[in-house]
């Protein structure tokens, strides 16, 4: 069977009968005993979760989140056998670049939400207009409204490739990446599997680790030595969630041997993995520095 490639205009409406479901569900949910004074040392606190509960019972208000997501033109398309589910904000700039956001890990689009309208239209948030994107900003294969997948085999790889086949569908030749998490794995394949049309890929991480070789580690700043403990912390303490998607700074050594076009590297005291969540203002400037140089 052929593949439909026609876009379809999307528009987020949950029944609210599922709204009533998952309240009653949580409503029931039963709690589990834990040691005294154990903290965080084996899991999330009991009160932890308690306080999550009521929150997602009573203080989240998802028809506010709904209408919010709805305010961006969403639509869905085909790639790939599957259905692919993606914001499309176009610049007021006609001059924009075009650029394609991927989230992480386990997040969404909502990850990139805070930044669009700075990205998009630079001149009513005080920068340059020359500085405008068209954004286009996929839901992951089986994340959100791209879900659930079909098949198996959805990596970086083939992610990448129906990113360059949605871009292409979209009109645009010429176009960024851009990824954070989950999202700095596709974003570089997506200039690997279309160069032609990629130009420049910008990451909030590089995935780079020490080989053993204890030459890796002459002459290293105690910064990056500092950065090396939090790594080996990290793994002994948080890395086996999924070492695919384990996070921690990078240590510039390790990531310049295995990426050996790195044209931009640069380090903020603010801020954190999530940095759209987090410091939106200063993910923006970063973007429209880097693909300020590549236009």
């Amino acid at each position: 069977m052929a593949e439909n490639s026609e876009i379809r205009p999307f528009r987020v409406d949950i029944p609210e009968a599922d709204l009533d479901d998952l309240r009653d569900r949580l409503a029931h949910t039963r709690l589990t005993g834990e040691l005294p004074g154990a903290g965080w040392d084996y899991g999330v606190p009991v009160d932890f979760v308690t306080r999550l509960l009521a929150y997602w019972r009573t203080g989240y208000d998802w028809r506010a989140w709904e209408a919010r997501i709805n305010a961006y033109p969403q639509f869905t398309t085909e790639i790939d056998g599957q259905n692919i589910h993606f914001l499309h904000v176009r610049s007021p700039e006609p001059d924009a670049t075009p650029l394609v956001l991927t989230h992480g890990w386990p997040g969404s689009i909502v990850e990139y939400l805070d930044v669009i309208g700075p990205l998009t239209d630079p001149r009513a948030h005080g920068g340059d207009p020359a500085d405008a994107f068209h954004l286009v900003i996929p839901s992951l294969p089986g994340f959100a409204f791209s879900g659930p997948t079909r098949e198996r085999g959805w990596n970086r790889y083939r992610v990448a490739r129906a990113w360059a086949e949605l871009m292409r569908r979209l009109g645009y030749d010429r176009y960024g990446t851009a990824g954070n998490d989950g999202g700095s794995f596709v974003s570089p394949e997506v200039g690997r599997v279309a160069p032609e049309h990629v130009i420049g890929v910008h990451v909030t991480q590089l995935f780079s680790f020490p080989s053993g070789d204890p030459a890796e580690f002459e002459d290293m700043s105690e910064e990056d030595l500092g950065k090396v403990r939090f790594l080996q912390w990290f793994w002994d303490t948080m890395g086996a969630f999924n070492k695919v998607q384990s996070q921690a700074p990078q240590i510039r050594r390790f990531a310049e041997r295995d990426h050996k076009n790195i044209v931009s590297w640069n380090t903020y005291d603010s801020g954190g993995h999530y940095a759209a969540h987090q410091v939106p203002g200063l993910l923006v400037e970063d973007i429209r520095g880097f693909f300020r140089e590549l236009s």
